[in-house]
């Protein structure tokens, strides 16, 4: 059995770090799961299931040599999660959960290459969605980026959590609107297990938690809400919904941080494009595949 080449105890939490090479691993796994998210997005249409697209992710992951991490996941039935309007994480693909014209769908899928994890979500609309909710998968969707921007070698796990807050904050003051940021659920370490150490907060103040250090991989993953942040978890013991009803979006890439900067493992040009937005320049290794 493969033992982690390094260790970092951290408050408790036990970091793993990763070698170029278990980063290259995961790269791998990364793109399966960004080849299996664009399946699902170009097949999601009116009038398809959600166990079709999950179907379809999981063709995706099985034909390129990879497993998929969501299945048999502490009993979950499916390859990826599909949550569709109020329902914000975790919807069990179903072939009775039929896409409707307008509704707002989050795909979330997971991938395993030779033991190590990629884990990514995307949310779109199906068909002709509303201003409003174009703009909550803007916000969210910017929100994830501008944490991957927060986190430098030498700062602290929290500056990647402020960066989300602050920049649903900035959406807020520009769209005289509030934005519900979900507090149960945010993002992990990520690497020979889907879930690891440390729990990634979207929000608070920067400057804690546990050092940002070369090795580490982290899946950043807000949540956003068109209203209220209060969550519940319906009976089926999975799916999590807004309280009062609200539309939710759901956006997730897997990244590591190297002595060059960061890569997004499961973005297919490793972040560059959106980062570049940002002013920040990408890992190095990003340019070997």
């Amino acid at each position: 059995m493969w033992q982690p080449s390094f260790m970092k105890k951290a408050r408790g939490q036990m970091i793993q770090l990763k070698s170029e090479e278990q980063i290259g691993k995961m790269r791998e796994a990364g793109l399966v799961v960004a080849a299996a998210l664009a399946a699902t997005r170009d097949a999601a249409r009116p009038g398809i299931s959600t166990l079709e697209l999950d179907t379809i992710a999981e063709d995706v992951i099985r034909s390129s040599g990879a497993t998929p991490s969501f299945l048999g996941y502490q009993g979950f039935t499916g390859s990826i999660c599909a949550s569709v309007n109020d329902e914000v994480v975790h919807g069990i693909p179903r072939p009775d959960k039929v896409l409707a014209e307008g509704d707002v769908l989050s795909i979330d899928c997971g991938a395993i290459v030779d033991g190590w994890h990629g884990d990514s979500a995307i949310t779109i609309g199906v068909g002709e969605i509303t201003p409003e909710q174009q703009r909550l998968l803007d916000v969210t969707e910017a929100s994830m980026w501008a944490g991957f921007a927060a986190a430098r070698i030498g700062g602290r796990l929290s500056d990647i959590s402020h960066g989300v807050e602050r920049c649903v904050m900035d959406f807020e003051a520009a769209d005289n609107h509030e934005y519900g940021i979900v507090e149960m659920y945010g993002g992990h370490g990520i690497g020979t297990e889907m879930h690891q150490d440390p729990h990634v907060l979207n929000y608070g103040k920067p400057g804690r938690g546990p050092r940002l250090v070369k090795g580490m991989a982290l899946a950043v993953e807000p949540m956003i809400t068109l209203g209220a942040p209060g969550t519940r978890e319906l009976d089926d013991g999975w799916t999590v919904v807004t309280v009062d009803g609200s539309c939710a979006a759901h956006f997730e890439h897997s990244f590591a941080l190297t002595a060059t900067g960061p890569w997004v493992l499961t973005a297919e040009d490793g972040g560059a494009a959106r980062l570049g937005e940002l002013g920040v320049r990408v890992s190095q290794l990003n340019s070997r595949g």
